[in-house]
């Protein structure tokens, strides 16, 4: 018999049984609903919000002071840090923190006292919203040295630590790059742009698992480095908005926005607060048109929106409200094929959300994952992820290890089986 011949056949064998393999795949029932808001995504209260156990929520949001964690001696003591995260864990929520500096009406920094009694370390005091508010020196060289070694510690202790969910950075009023009125004088009062862009690029090499965040106001080229150094735009950063949805936020807001990519939000989180430039803003947040004629599940789905700062909405909304607009951003994760061979299951996994997850997540049967994550799948996406164990309808999960005791992530699935 020829050799070609014996060859085709052994070919044509092999085809038909990887064919006939192919073929054992069968289709699994499979059902299962999401009813809440998923972690690390929603509306978000601050810590001491009277109603932050509110299981309408998921995240809760903080001040930090860096005089809070670093004594007069210059020495590091994480308990205040430890006792915030460890109460807002005990709600089944995680935090969302932000470190800063300067607050309009506060005469005091929040500058470590081993950096302000230094001879040669000057801060101002001067009107700011038109209260006396202390500056800090950002011409010593203490102060920056101080910044960079704080997160360096900061992310050492707290990047996988899953109490944390985000961390927001910035420099002037509320770390949020404002400084309306008052002294700006870039590296005196203000960072000079080339330690701004050292410490973006400090923080990018510190933080390996959790994103940080900065406000949409650092488009500002007066300020900031951004404009003038491109390369910094390709670090991996998310950003908020701290006045989102008000009258001009299609003006100014938008294009800080798109100054900095509408498609950052596929690795890092957008978010923001609701804006406080009047009371009609905060009382229509979450009305059907908003408060200046869209919805906020319409604003979020364009922004691509994770979470969103909403302290006061309780004055104005029901929980079961805040928990459908919470619903509306982030993730949603949606379950279109479950099949086993008899020896592995193949899990589909899409994502009918607004935004990835940023932490790795796996499909799970009976407590055995995936090799395949779900971080970083973007809306109208999908994976197929293999797990080497057969399973029922029951044993099927969504595991992570960003959470903290209580939470889950939920999944939708509508599928039949055989």
């Amino acid at each position: 018999m020829p050799f070609n011949y014996v060859c085709a056949v052994v070919s044509m064998i092999a085809l038909f049984s990887g064919l006939a393999h192919a073929e054992t795949w069968r289709p699994l029932a499979l059902n299962s609903s999401i009813d809440q808001v998923q972690p690390m995504t929603g509306l978000v209260v601050w810590h001491n919000n009277e109603h932050a156990d509110s299981d309408a929520i998921r995240l809760e949001f903080a001040y930090m002071l860096f005089s809070h964690v670093v004594d007069a001696e210059g020495n590091y003591n994480w308990s205040a840090v430890e006792d915030l995260l460890d109460q807002i864990a005990s709600r089944g929520h995680q935090a969302i923190l932000r470190f800063r500096y300067i607050y309009p009406g506060y005469t005091e920094t929040a500058v470590p006292a081993s950096i302000k009694r230094l001879p040669d370390y000057k801060e101002v005091i001067a009107k700011s919203e038109g209260k006396d508010t202390a500056f800090c020196d950002w011409s010593h060289p203490a102060l920056k040295d101080f910044t960079l070694d704080f997160y360096t510690k900061f992310a050492e202790r707290y990047d996988r630590d899953p109490r944390l969910a985000f961390v927001q950075v910035g420099f002037g009023l509320w770390a949020e790059y404002h400084i309306y009125d008052g002294p700006m004088e870039l590296g005196k009062t203000f960072p000079d742009k080339a330690f701004q862009a050292l410490f973006f690029k400090h923080l990018t090499e510190v933080f390996k698992v959790t994103p940080w965040s900065i406000s949409i106001d650092a488009a500002e080229a007066v300020r900031t480095p951004f404009a003038e150094q491109r390369d910094l735009l390709v670090l991996e950063f998310g950003l908020f908005d701290d006045s989102f949805m008000h009258a001009a936020h299609g003006e100014y807001n938008e294009t800080c926005w798109t100054f900095f990519s509408r498609d950052r939000y596929k690795a890092s989180p957008a978010g923001g607060e609701f804006s406080y430039y009047n009371q009609h803003d905060q009382q229509q947040a979450l009305s059907p048109d908003g408060p200046h004629g869209e919805s906020f599940e319409r604003a979020a789905e364009r922004f691509h929106i994770t979470y969103m700062l909403a302290n006061n909405q309780r004055s104005y909304q029901t929980p079961d409200r805040i928990r459908e607009a919470g619903m509306a951003t982030g993730y949603r994760f949606r379950v279109t094929g479950y099949e086993t061979d008899g020896e592995r299951s193949r899990i589909t996994v899409s994502n009918t959300g607004v935004a990835p997850i940023y932490y790795d997540a796996y499909p799970a049967i009976s407590g055995l994952r995936s090799d395949t994550s779900l971080r970083g799948l973007a809306p109208g996406e999908q994976r197929v992820c293999r797990v080497a164990r057969v399973g029922t309808a029951n044993d099927v999960s969504i595991e992570c290890d960003r959470l903290v005791p209580g939470q889950m992530i939920q999944f939708e699935a509508r599928l039949e089986g055989e």
